[in-house]
C-alpha cells in the first residue's frame, strides 16, 4: 500500500457548550477546508436539551477529510467551544490537525477502538 495514498473516511463533529455563532464559526471554517454533509448556508443540527435550570446545546456534522481544500488561518471565539471528534485514527487525527491550524487546541479526552477513535477537544480562538 503507497503510504501517501489519501483515504476517504468521514468524520462526525459534535460541538457543545458554546454559544450558536461559536458553533456557526467552526462549521464555516470546516467546510471551507473539507466537503460536509451540509450546503454552505444551512445551518448544522442543532439540538437543546433543557433539564431543570441547564440548558445544552448541540451540533452536529459530518466532513469528509480527503481531500483538504484550504488550510484555515486564526479564527476568533466569544469562548473556548467543546469539540467531539468521532471516525478513523486517520480521519480524526488529520481533522484535529486542520482544528489546531485555526484554534488553540487543548485534548480533553480519548476513546479508542479497535477502527475508530472518539476525541474530545477544547477549542480556543487562535492566535495571528
Amino acid at each position: 500500500m503507497n503510504s501517501t495514498q489519501e483515504y476517504t473516511t468521514p468524520v462526525v463533529v459534535t460541538l457543545s457548550s458554546c454559544a450558536k455563532e461559536d458553533a456557526h464559526s467552526v462549521f464555516r471554517l470546516l467546510r471551507q477546508s473539507f466537503a460536509s454533509d451540509r450546503a454552505d448556508d444551512d445551518v448544522p443540527d442543532y439540538t437543546s436539551h433543557d433539564t431543570s435550570d441547564v440548558h445544552t446545546s448541540v451540533w452536529t456534522s459530518t466532513f469528509e477529510v480527503a481531500p483538504l481544500h484550504a488550510r484555515p488561518g486564526p479564527v476568533r471565539l466569544t469562548a473556548p467551544v467543546r469539540v467531539d471528534l468521532q471516525g478513523t485514527y486517520w480521519g480524526v487525527d488529520r481533522m484535529t490537525e486542520t482544528l489546531a491550524d485555526a484554534f488553540a487546541v487543548k485534548a480533553q479526552g480519548m476513546a479508542a477502538g479497535d477502527q475508530e477513535k472518539d476525541v474530545q477537544l477544547l477549542l480556543e480562538s487562535g492566535s495571528g
